[in-house]
C-alpha cells in the first residue's frame, strides 16, 4: 500500500531506502492493523533497513493485504509467537486506538520496544500505566506522529528552525483538516471510548510539533472546544475541535482539526503549519499547493532578514526519524524522539479533550 492522496487512514509514503542496519539486523513485527497507517510505519522502518519478519491480525483479510504489501513477512498465529521470538526487537502496532496502550504494555512486557500510532493512548490512566512500564522494562513506547515525522516538508521546516533561520519560535499555528470517507471507516472510529475524540487523536499531531517546533519541554491548555457540526448521524463523532496551548519557554499554539475536507480537493486535507519566530517566519504546505497546477505537495515557504524564500523538498528530504528511531532501540539513545516528548504530547492532547467545551 503506497501514498493514498484522498485519503488519510491509507496515507503511507514512501521514501527512498536509506538503511542503517543491515539485513536481519534489525529484526521487526507488526501486530494489530486496524489503522493504515501501520503501512506507512513499516514502509519507513524497512527502508531504514529494518528485517520485517512477522505479521499478526485476528482479521484474515487484513493479513492477507498486509502480505501483499509486504511479502518478506510471515503471518504469525499468535502474538505470543511474536513475542517469544527472541530475533525480534521491536513490534509496529496500529490498534484501535483505546487498545493501543493494552498492547504496548504486552509489547514491553515481553522485552520488546514498541512503536505505536498515534494517538498512542486515550486516558490519563493509560498514560501511567505506559510510564510505568518504560520504567519497569527498560523499553521504548514510541509514536508515530506521522503529520511530523513523514512529511518532507515539516522535516525541512524543522532543519531550518535548528539552523537558526527564523530565530526563536513565538507562536505556532497548525491546520489538520482531514476527509471523513465515512462508509470506508471502521465502527470504532465513531464510538468516542475507543477513537479518543478528535482533540485527542488528530489531535496529537498539532500538539506534537508544537513542541518539536518551540523546543518546549510542557505546555497548558488554555482553552479546547470540540462539536459535531455535520454528521449527525454519528452522534459521538467530533467533527471539528481546536485549542491553544502556552508553553513553558513562553511559545503559543493555535490549532484547528476537522473532518470537512471537500470532495472538490485532490487530496484527503490541506494540512498546514505557520510558525513565527523572532527573526522570520515559515508556511509549511504538507500536501497540497492548493490552487495551481502543481501536483506535489511539500512546499516550504520562508521568509526573514535574508529574503523570501520557496523550498519545493518533495522527494529532497528523506524521513530521518526511521533509521533514528532503529539506532536509538540498538544503542538505548534518545536521538529520534525523547520518551518524554512522545508522552507529553500524548498528555497534552487528552488533557485537551477532557477539558473541551462541547459548542454544537
Amino acid at each position: 500500500m503506497s501514498v493514498n492522496k484522498a485519503d488519510g487512514m491509507n496515507y503511507a509514503p514512501k521514501g527512498k531506502p536509506s538503511p542503517v542496519v543491515k539485513e536481519g539486523e534489525f529484526v521487526i513485527a507488526a501486530i494489530a492493523l486496524d489503522h493504515g497507517h501501520i503501512y506507512g510505519m513499516c514502509n519507513g522502518l524497512t527502508e531504514a533497513g529494518a528485517t520485517l519478519k512477522w505479521v499478526y491480525d485476528p482479521d484474515e483479510k487484513k493479513i492477507e493485504a498486509f502480505l501483499a504489501a509486504f511479502p518478506q513477512a510471515k503471518a504469525a498465529r499468535s502474538e505470543e509467537e511474536i513475542f517469544s521470538d527472541p530475533e525480534v526487537k521491536l513490534i509496529a502496532g496500529a490498534a484501535i486506538t483505546s487498545k493501543r496502550c493494552e498492547l504496548g504494555l504486552r509489547v514491553l512486557a515481553a522485552g520488546k520496544d514498541y512503536f505505536t500510532d498515534k494517538a498512542p493512548l486515550t486516558s490519563l490512566s493509560q498514560l501511567e500505566a505506559a510510564k510505568r512500564a518504560v520504567v519497569e522494562s527498560g523499553k521504548k513506547y514510541m509514536v508515530y506522529y506521522s503529520e511530523r515525522l513523514h512529511v518532507e516538508s515539516a522535516v525541512y521546516a524543522g532543519q531550518l528552525i535548528e539552523q537558526g533561520a527564523i530565530g526563536e519560535v513565538i507562536q505556532v499555528i497548525g491546520m489538520g483538516p482531514h476527509r471523513l470517507n465515512a462508509p470506508s471507516r471502521p465502527d470504532w472510529f465513531f464510538l468516542k471510548d475507543q477513537y479518543g475524540g478528535i482533540l485527542c487523536d488528530i489531535g496529537s499531531h498539532q500538539i506534537e510539533q508544537f513542541l518539536f517546533f518551540s523546543r518546549a519541554k510542557d505546555a497548558r491548555v488554555v482553552r479546547s472546544q470540540v462539536g459535531n457540526y455535520g454528521n449527525r448521524e454519528y452522534p459521538e463523532l467530533e467533527d471539528f475541535g481546536d485549542a491553544m496551548l502556552v508553553a513553558d519557554n513562553g511559545a503559543v499554539h493555535y490549532f484547528r482539526v476537522d473532518w470537512f475536507t471537500p470532495d472538490g480537493l485532490r487530496t484527503w486535507g490541506d494540512g498546514r503549519t505557520f510558525i513565527l519566530g523572532t527573526k522570520g517566519y515559515i508556511e509549511i504546505r504538507k500536501f497540497v499547493n492548493v490552487g495551481t497546477e502543481d501536483e506535489i505537495g511539500n512546499h516550504v515557504y520562508l521568509v526573514n532578514e535574508e529574503g523570501e524564500f520557496h523550498y519545493a523538498v518533495e522527494g529532497q528530504v528523506g524521513y530521518p526519524f526511521f533509521g533514528q528511531l532503529i539506532l536509538d532501540c540498538v544503542n538505548r539513545s534518545e536521538y529520534a524522539m525523547t520518551q518524554a516528548h512522545a508522552f507529553k504530547a500524548a498528555e497534552l492532547s487528552i488533557l485537551a479533550e477532557l477539558n473541551a467545551e462541547k459548542i454544537k
